[in-house]
């Protein structure tokens, strides 16, 4: 680097400049469960911790308390592909499950 009491008429001085690199992020969505008249709370527990692993038996609790309560549930957080996933397995185990995006 060239101190300015260095520098003669005629030299270049180069200055680095940090290059600041912005990463977008993906949407994140939300997994709901919605409230049925069907399937006992237990398997609902049961099912929401097999489709689900992440969630602790507390978690797929109150998940379900939530969903009892107030007809929809959120289940969870994450990016689209596991959120399509975590749906597809809901349903296929007799749960009514969506997708929203998270706003």
């Amino acid at each position: 680097m060239v101190n300015s009491s260095d520098r003669k008429d005629g030299d270049t001085v180069v200055i680095d400049r940090e290059v600041v690199r912005v990463r977008k992020t993906s949407p994140k969505y939300k997994v709901l469960l919605h409230n049925d008249p069907v399937n006992s709370m237990d398997y609902v527990v049961n099912t929401l911790r097999k489709v689900v692993p992440q969630l602790s038996e507390q978690d797929a609790l109150n998940v379900m308390l939530e969903t009892h309560n107030n007809g929809i549930g959120l289940v969870i957080v994450c990016d689209l592909e596991p959120a399509e996933f975590y749906s597809e397995s809901l349903k296929a185990k007799g749960l009514t499950s969506t997708i929203e995006i998270e706003s």
